[in-house]
This record gives structure tokens, sequence and C-alpha cells, in this order.
């Protein structure tokens, strides 16, 4: 099976690596792709924002399955042109990938479907700001409507600056704040069926004990020592299952992988929001801890083939961290050397901003690696990853040193 992977962030390396360790798997294409994918994988320049281009590269391989990484060739359609040509393609049409395009018709599907989620207000005036902060009060949660990079949220207890991000977006939700921890969940879909993976927990802010700047990421964690037993079910249950239905039924079948972002409240489970595709990083720590074969499985949820499948997995832990360049997120410094990349043991470095340049291997991203840990349980896991992370020389470099740490004494403790 020749297979095109289209993203070159730290996620698209993950997938690349187990859709290569998949037998299925006889030729692996990647656009643009990054220099630790290059070293497996045939990487093509490719503008992943232009379809045309995108579609021509699968023609040109007769690619036998098309995977899509990033949000964007998905909002802008690549699915639907592809799938013209009958390739069969994992990810979402336009129709469905707003989803996470539009957080209002996102709030519209779970409405109709009965999903548990925050109450809110999709606001484009002032006035009709000014209002939603007065109901909902602080916290203050106002999210951009549209993509933003992973960072059109802002939560914060200061009004101006919750006012001044409604302003700067223009069109907004804005909703009430969830109390409780927070999951990632994903599923895989063919369309009509719909298989939970094992939940994940990321970590956004840049700063240990979740202090500073909202980032796209700075670790993550599986699987959830402390989380309810029967999250995955529950979550199926209530969240996965409904929206594949309210899907199929407004005649727009979602085909490929719904991320779930949760809130674990006093009162169940709750939707904080969509995404529709493998989110980063949590890709990074559920990949290597997937036992069932990826392409295979990719392949079967692009040719609804998805109804007797059973996902398998490692009975391991893996902790991921990110490592950033100096200035993330507000204003990162690219071009700087990676002169230290440690090899050792159930490690694995992702790839997520970096170039191969005359000077070596440069940073050209806000996160440049990702460093996931392998063990037998989640202080195991981290320890490999921390000590692997402390290797690297990167100047002006920086990463959190909490991933996973009070899981991991919570683990310790049962």
């Amino acid at each position: 099976m020749k297979i095109l992977l289209v993203g070159s962030g730290g996620r698209e390396h993950a997938l690349a690596l187990g859709l290569h360790a998949d037998a299925a798997c006889t030729s692996l294409h990647v656009a643009p792709g990054n220099p630790g994918i290059a070293e497996f994988a045939l990487c093509h320049p490719v503008d992943i924002s232009n379809n045309a281009e995108i579609v021509a590269l699968a023609q040109e391989i007769a690619a036998d399955l098309v995977v899509i990484g990033p949000e964007v060739p998905l909002v802008n359609g690549v699915a639907d042109d592809l799938r013209r040509l009958k390739i069969p393609v994992f990810g979402p049409s336009k129709a469905a990938a707003q989803l996470e395009g539009s957080k209002t018709f996102a709030k519209e599907v779970m409405s109709d479907a009965g999903v548990p989620t925050a109450h809110s207000f999709t606001c484009i005036t002032h006035a009709e700001y000014e209002n939603a902060l007065d109901t909902f009060g602080a916290p203050y949660v106002v999210k951009d409507d549209g993509l933003a990079g992973g960072k059109g949220v802002v939560v914060t207890h200061n009004r101006e600056d919750a006012l001044d991000h409604a302003i700067a977006c223009k069109r907004v939700v804005i909703e009430e704040f969830l109390v409780g921890p927070e999951v990632s969940l994903f599923g895989i879909s063919d369309g009509t069926s719909i298989l939970a993976m094992q939940p994940a927990q990321d970590f956004k802010r840049a700063g240990n004990n979740d202090e500073g700047l909202n980032t796209g990421g700075m670790g993550a964690y599986s699987p959830l020592p402390w989380a309810p037993s029967d999250i995955i079910d529950d979550t199926y249950k209530q969240v996965l299952a409904p929206m594949i239905a309210e899907m199929n039924a407004r005649g727009t079948p979602f085909v490929g992988l719904l991320y779930a972002g949760l809130a674990l409240t006093d009162h169940g489970v709750r939707v904080i929001e969509f995404n529709v595709r493998f989110g980063d990083p949590e890709t990074q720590v559920l990949i290597p801890l997937l036992k069932t074969p990826l392409a295979s499985l990719l392949f079967k949820a692009a040719t609804s083939g998805l109804a007797d499948e059973v996902l398998e997995w490692r009975d391991d832990s893996a902790v991921t961290v990110v490592l950033a360049a100096e200035g993330y997120p507000s204003a990162p410094k690219s071009g700087a050397v990676i002169s230290t990349f440690p090899s050792i043991e159930n490690v694995q470095i992702f790839h997520a901003g970096t170039t191969q340049t005359d000077q070596g291997l440069v940073a050209s991203g806000g996160r440049v690696l990702t460093v996931t840990g392998i063990g037998s349980d989640l202080t195991e896991a981290r320890d490999r990853a921390y000590r692997a992370i402390s290797q690297i020389s990167l100047p002006g470099s920086f990463y959190r040193s909490d991933i996973a740490f009070n899981a991991s004494v919570a683990e310790k403790g049962n």
C-alpha cells in the first residue's frame, strides 16, 4: 500500500513512524515532511494550503491512501477533492471539518446530538461581548470561532483581556468555565462506526504549574491512572457515537479522527472543543502505545471497514515533553543549531520545527522537538523522557519540568 501523509510537525512524525512500521505500508510519502521523517520516508515540498498540489502528488505516486495531518487542508476541503478521484482518504470532508473550523457549528451539532457541553453565546458585536461576559462572569472563556493554530482561546480573570481578545477575533464563542481536569480522547471513525482510543492529557501553558501563556501544547502522557475506569465507554456513549450519528443524519458523515477535548466535571463529562485530526502532542504518546497496525487501521476507516475492528494497546505508559525555542509562544527565535541529539533506549524524538541547513539541524518553529519516553509506568516513562531532553543542546530553548509529575506520584500511591 502506497501512503501519502500530509503535514510536517511532531504529530506527523509520530504518525509516519506508525504507518511505516505496518507491513501493509510498502511505500510512505510525506508532504512536506521534516528532517526526522526524511530519515525513513520520501518527503515532497508541497504547500499544504494548496489542494491542487496535494491532489497532484497523490495522483503522481498513485497513492492507495492519503492521511491528512493538519486542520488547514481539511477545512479547505482537500478530502473532497481526493474522494472525487476515488482515492481513499483518512480525514473528514470540508463540511464535516467545520466541527473544528467553526466553534458555533460544533455547538449546534452538539445541541442537536444531545452531547453535554458548556453553555455559550456566539458574539459579533461589542454589546454582545459585554452581555456574555456579564452572564458567565470570571474566569472568562473567549474562543475565536474559526481556526487559530491552537492559540484562539483565552481563559482569564481579567475582563479587559477577555474583551480585547473578543474584539481582536471579531466573531467569538463566549462560554461558561468548566471546573474539572481536562482530558483528550480521540475516536477513529469510518463515517458510521467509531473506535475510542485510550485517553491522554496534555499541558497547554508554557510554564510549570500551568503558568504562563497558552501554547499549542508543552507535553502529554497516557494512560491516565487517576481517570474514572469508565471514561472510554462513557465518552463513547455520551459524545463520540452521538456526534457520528448526528453528522450522518445531516448528510455529512465524519470519516477520520474526531478529537474530543473534555472536562471531567462534578456533573459528568462535558465537551470543551472538537478537533478533526490527531492532536499534538497527544499523538506522540498514543501512537507509540498502539499495538494495532496503524496503516491498516486508517485504511479501514477510509473505506468503511471499522465495524469489526478492536484496538489493542501496549501495557506501558508514555510521557512526551516539548522542547520549545527561545521566545515561544509569543516570538519564537529560529536558526539556533541543535548540536546534541541523544539516542536512548525506549525514547523516541519527534521533529516538530526543525530544518536541515549547511550549519546542521536548526530550530525553525516554536515547538522544536517532542521527546517521548516509554516505560512500565509513568515514573519510568517520564524519567526516560527527561533524561533524553536534558541532553539536547539548543541555545535558549526551554521545557516544562512537571509533565505527568502529579499523575506519576498518584500512580505510585495507589
